[in-house]
């Protein structure tokens, strides 16, 4: 049986990805700071579910639990899910620097953790994968979500470096880029880009997409996995033109009351 170990997995896109490969068999790792949400998931699902507390920005808490884990799984990661993350909105100033810290620290730090912990379980595991959840907000800066874009800016790179670096090990390293997801995380956002584009993606949107990354195998090069409609169309367009023009684009969809 396949196992896969996800983080942020209490409530939104963590717990829809963790429903989502039950539903298909594998035996599946939740963890989150929300102890209690993912245990509460673990008996919903019953047999093949395991749940633990996890602070992704903890790499004690990472070694632990994901050699738990491995063990319960058979021996075997076949997929990291790296999905717990953070959001603050508005004007950059009136958001604590201790928000901004915490964003990077969770979003970012958090992954990067739980990659250089997981890789020893990943290798032991054939044709095994890491999916970094990202943002379509790693397409370019995003006014009134600064520190959050810029934490999936570096999502970004750091799935693209080690794509690169890991495929020699037969890890395969990949992210997901959702645009704005109907999860509690847009609740009460203060950020024009929002409004103008609306929330039309749900969480197992996201899932079916995160599911699709995975089983794409060794032989696919595809690092980014883009979810919506919306989101493809505004990559494709700044694909094609220069970044004055993307600048523009994302001042009329971002700046503003």
């Amino acid at each position: 049986m396949k196992s896969i170990f996800i983080t942020g997995a209490a409530a939104g896109i963590g717990k829809a990805i963790a429903e989502h490969f039950h539903a298909n068999g594998w035996f599946v790792g939740l963890y989150d700071i929300d102890s209690a949400g993912v245990e509460r998931l673990a008996r919903e699902l019953g047999k093949n579910a395991l749940a633990g507390e996890l602070d992704v920005t903890d790499i004690q808490a990472w070694k632990s639990q994901l050699d738990a884990f491995f063990k319960a799984a058979g021996n075997r990661l076949d997929a990291l899910i790296n999905n717990a993350g953070i959001i603050a909105s508005g004007p950059f100033e009136d958001i604590p620097i201790e928000r901004h810290e915490a964003i990077a620290n969770i979003n970012f730090a958090g992954m990067m953790k739980g990659c250089h912990a997981a890789l020893p379980y990943l290798k032991q595991t054939p044709e095994s994968c890491v999916v970094n959840i990202a943002s379509a907000s790693a397409m370019y800066g995003q006014p009134s979500l600064v520190s959050y874009a810029a934490s999936k800016f570096a999502v970004r790179g750091f799935t693209e470096g080690l794509n690169l670096e890991w495929e020699a090990q037969g890890v395969r390293v990949v992210d997901v880029w959702p645009i704005f997801v109907q999860t509690a995380m847009v609740e009460n956002m203060k950020a024009k880009s929002i409004k103008t584009m609306g929330v039309k993606l749900g969480p197992e949107d996201v899932a079916k997409v995160v599911e699709k990354a995975v089983k794409a195998g060794p032989k696919s090069h595809k690092v980014h996995w883009i979810v919506g409609a919306d989101a493809k169309f505004i990559n494709s367009i700044m694909g094609m033109f220069p970044n004055r023009l993307s600048r523009w684009i994302n001042a009329k969809i971002g700046v503003g009351d």
